[in-house]
């Protein structure tokens, strides 16, 4: 009776083993096609800070093209070095905003507007931007307010810079004194850029070195890609765990914004 019993369940026992191989077969093929996506062609990102603003800010979730720039060992996740430099290169414009690692560690990703090309100089003169000696236009726009503390709000100063491509983009700025406001000339090495936050006296940036804990000039291995567009954003009080933040905390008006 007992072998009777163990012939009728062993149907049951391998169409069951089997529909669990076919169920783990989906979801590595499922991770497999994201992880291909993710090197080749597109990554989200969430901005953590305020250093891009009034571009992006704290709680944009924004979509980078990896394919921008070709690609290197950064382009693919943990940054195994399975080669050197980039291969399908395609240089960055300036006044792209890009995510790149780090130089200090090589990890961290970090989101800026580039600057500065190999062999650019760059220079800060009271608050004012020049590239290759020659001062980047900008306009003033109606400032914005900024909340520093609770319940006190200041006003920030706004721009529009020009570049002399034509290319145009807003900034935002505390004064003309402020620590990075007066900076050396930097000489962009070839290979390497110079990146830049639009939130000017709020950003570490290329025109601080990694020996302070900034950016410097950042080799063109390490760039991870371009970001196109904020596809959603949410105010930084949102928070994952109280669904009701998913719909009060939004910010719409924000969403599917082309970045430029």
């Amino acid at each position: 009776m007992s072998e009777n019993v163990q012939s009728a369940e062993t149907p049951k026992k391998s169409g069951a083993v089997h529909e669990t191989i076919e169920i783990v077969k989906t979801v590595v093929y499922a991770l497999l096609i994201a992880l291909v996506l993710r090197v080749i062609f597109f990554q989200p990102f969430t901005i953590p800070s305020a250093s891009m603003e009034p571009n992006l800010y704290e709680g944009d979730y924004v979509i980078v093209s990896k394919y921008s720039y070709g690609y290197s060992k950064h382009s693919i996740p943990f940054s195994p070095p399975v080669f050197d430099g980039r291969i399908m290169e395609s240089a960055p414009q300036r006044g792209d905003i890009a995510v790149f690692k780090l130089p200090l560690d090589n990890r961290t990703d970090y989101i800026k507007r580039i600057i500065g090309l190999p062999g650019d100089r760059v220079q800060m003169r009271g608050g004012l931007l020049y590239v290759n000696d020659k001062l980047v236009e900008r306009a003033p726009l109606s400032p914005s307010k900024t909340l520093v503390a609770p319940g006190v709000e200041v006003d920030i100063a706004r721009y529009q810079e020009r570049l002399e491509s034509g290319r145009t983009f807003n900034t935002q700025d505390q004064g003309p004194d402020n620590q990075l406001d007066n900076t050396e000339v930097f000489l962009v090495p070839e290979g390497h850029y110079f990146a830049m936050g639009d939130n000017r006296d709020n950003s570490m940036d290329s025109r601080m070195p990694p020996v302070d804990q900034g950016v410097g000039f950042v080799p063109a291995e390490n760039l991870v890609g371009k970001a196109q567009i904020i596809l959603l954003s949410w105010k930084p009080e949102a928070s994952i765990f109280k669904p009701w933040t998913w719909i009060l905390d939004a910010r719409p008006s924000r969403f599917f914004k082309v970045l430029k």
